[in-house]
């Protein structure tokens, strides 16, 4: 069987020692840890190793010697180094070689019965031991006798080398009978601005959680549930983001440990994401009020709203004409024009009686953007179905009239054709009808499709007024869900060290000779950006229809109406 020799790229300019490491029976693999150097004791050896096998549960053992024969007076040392193989017993012991600067290694094994070194059907394969223990793709270690479950793939490897991160804290500046190199040799990955914020961020996190089971008290209280409070509670997207955000906030300032690299991920996602929503927020805070913007803002709102409504103004006064050359019910025309001119009437003169306090209202609205942009992006669409409730009205007025003609010629359609709607069993049944009802069917239906043309008019002008003002409310809820579902830390995470988002690895041929070992080098293949968005995208609030194309225009020839959103546990009209 081929041996498989796992070796550190990190210890290729180590001096000459001994292998130590994990031996792998099912799969004739041998994983290096790490070399431990001159001088050293054996029995000291056996000690730590024995130690380091009961902390990490890996059998750890002398694989073999290393010889990086760097001057002429070191060839010497390769003699030294196989009679090693006689206090450290291991079967086959494995001898790995480097001559200077030769990029041409020699590795063989040894076994006592012949004395005779091989050197054919040797694998040795190169891996960074930082990238495979944080790349996460060894399997959970809380399984049961911290082994894999199938140690014939390659998941095992993976796992000797997370499990012995024991090892790895240990540097050639500590004291101690044993000298090694490996990955954090030089000095363990830490920063003393990293502790210190771990310390203190125990406290913060406790008086967080504090704060926001108040705040999430007063949230579920009865006062809330009322009918204008929940209402408005149900309807308003600021309440909705607010929510949302204190959602995320208990969920980081949790005192439970994050027990899988998904919860991690989720966690360090939602950290980010409010950290960036803040510092966004409060970069619009400060340019709102430099160079007193909020005030050219209220200056500049009422002039626009004024416009608006002279222009609805002029809107209704075409459609009380002849539209297009179009032939209008001229009474029920007159009637619905003024109905809809006084509504414009009554909403100017509450701009109007607005006015003295849109400055002030403006100013306190901005300081809400130091809670994040995505809640000034929600208190912005909320200010605009305030400032558009006219058309609204409009809207909804429209809709239900043309619903209701529609409804009334499709119910005297089958009463022509002798038909009925049986509410009971919800489909359409046979029904005769006498004379006089009849007669009636017929003034009532000539009466109603006379005057579809100028009701459909009316609703088509103000459904495409309503559907300009979704769309931009559906932009900026799209803007907020980008904010709140794009895994910021993921993504940065891939850009910077991609090897912790691994997807599996791949193996590219350094040296293929004949008489030499094969040289392979073991990477870490990452995720996609596409596969990282989808595996560790953040919910959120809001849930827009999924309608398709037909089922929209039916709904719009129905008159059914028609909202930008639909907030969890509503359904749409």
């Amino acid at each position: 069987m081929v041996l498989k020799v796992f070796f550190p790229s990190c210890c290729s300019s180590a001096d000459s020692g001994i292998l130590i490491g994990r031996w792998i029976p099912e799969q004739s693999s041998a994983v290096v840890l790490a070399v431990v150097h001159f001088p050293f004791i054996p029995v000291q050896v056996k000690q730590y190793l024995g130690e380091l096998q009961r902390l990490t549960n890996v059998s750890v053992s002398v694989l073999g010697s290393w010889s990086n024969s760097k001057q002429e007076k070191e060839e010497g040392l390769s003699e030294f180094l196989e009679d090693l193989g006689t206090i450290f017993s291991h079967e086959p012991w494995i001898q790995i070689s480097k001559k200077g600067d030769s990029k041409f290694w020699s590795c063989s094994t040894l076994q006592k019965q012949s004395k005779k070194p091989k050197e054919e059907e040797i694998i040795l394969v190169y891996y960074d031991q930082r990238k495979v223990m944080l790349s996460h793709l060894h399997p959970p270690l809380g399984t049961a006798d911290g082994r894999a479950e199938d140690a014939s793939k390659l998941s095992a490897i993976f796992d000797t080398v997370a499990r012995s991160r024991v090892l790895f804290m240990t540097d050639r500046y500590d004291e101690g009978p044993v000298k090694l190199t490996h990955w954090q040799s030089d000095g363990v990955e830490a920063s003393i601005i990293v502790e210190l914020l771990k310390q203190a961020s125990v406290p913060a996190c406790m008086l967080l959680a504090f704060l926001l089971s108040l705040v999430s008290g007063v949230c579920r209280s009865r006062v809330l549930k009322f009918w204008p409070l929940s209402f408005l509670w149900s309807k308003l997207s600021t309440c909705e983001q607010l929510g949302h955000r204190l959602q995320h906030l208990q969920v980081i300032s949790s005192n439970r440990k994050a027990q899988t690299q998904t919860q991690l991920m989720r966690k360090a996602n939602i950290f980010v994401s409010l950290l960036i929503d803040v510092a966004l927020g409060i970069l619009l805070m400060s340019w709102l009020y430099r160079k007193n913007r909020i005030g050219h803002l209220a200056d500049t709102l009422i002039p626009v709203a004024d416009h608006v409504a002279e222009e609805l103004q002029d809107l209704l006064q075409w459609l009380m004409g002849a539209p297009a050359g179009l032939k209008m019910n001229r009474a029920l025309d007159q009637v619905l024009g003024r109905f809809f001119l006084y509504h414009i009437h009554l909403w100017i003169s509450y701009i109007h009686l607005m006015s003295p306090f849109i400055e002030m209202i403006l100013w306190y609205v901005g300081l809400s953007a130091c809670l994040g942009l995505t809640v000034a992006l929600c208190i912005l669409s909320d200010i605009i179905a305030l400032l558009t409730f006219h058309i609204y009205c409009f809207y909804v007025y429209g809709a239900r009239l043309y619903c209701l003609k529609i409804y009334g010629l499709s119910s005297l359609w089958r009463l022509f054709r002798g038909k009925k709607w049986n509410v009971l069993r919800q489909r359409v049944d046979s029904c005769s009808y006498d004379l006089d009802q009849l007669f009636i069917g017929t003034l009532l239906f000539t009466i109603l499709l006379f005057l579809l043309p100028t009701t459909a008019l009316y609703y088509l002008v103000f459904t495409l007024l309503r559907l300009l003002v979704v769309i931009v409310q559906g932009l900026i809820h799209l803007l907020v869900d980008l904010i709140d579902s794009l895994p910021l830390y993921s993504l940065i995470l891939r850009l910077c060290r991609s090897y912790r988002l691994a997807a599996g690895v791949k193996f590219r041929v350094l040296e293929q000779q004949d008489g030499k070992p094969l040289r392979l080098l073991m990477q870490i293949n990452p995720l996609s950006y596409g596969a990282v968005v989808q595996t560790y995208r953040l919910p959120t609030y809001s849930c827009y229809p999924k309608d398709s194309w037909a089922s929209l225009c039916k709904k719009l020839f129905l008159g059914e109406l028609i909202y930008p959103w639909k907030h969890k546990g509503e359904k749409q009209d």
